[in-house]
C-alpha cells in the first residue's frame, strides 16, 4: 500500500503504486490544464506557460 502526503498534512492511501501514479497524473492534468488560477489572470497554468513561451519576454527577437 502506498501513501501520499500533501504539504497540508493530508494523507491519501493508494492500494498500489500504479493506482497512485494514475491518480496523481489525473490530478496533475486537472490542476494544470482545467483549473484557472486568479494569480495568473484566471488562466490555467498550461495556458499561462504557453503564453510565456510565445512571448517576447522569453523569446526576444523570435
Amino acid at each position: 500500500m502506498e501513501r501520499a502526503i500533501s504539504g497540508h498534512g493530508n494523507e491519501h492511501w493508494f492500494p498500489t503504486l500504479l493506482h497512485a501514479r494514475t491518480e496523481i497524473e489525473r490530478w496533475r492534468r486537472e490542476y494544470n490544464q482545467h483549473r484557472p488560477k486568479k494569480a495568473i489572470g484566471a488562466m490555467t497554468p498550461a495556458a499561462y506557460a504557453q503564453q510565456l513561451a510565445n512571448s517576447d519576454i522569453i523569446n526576444p527577437g523570435l
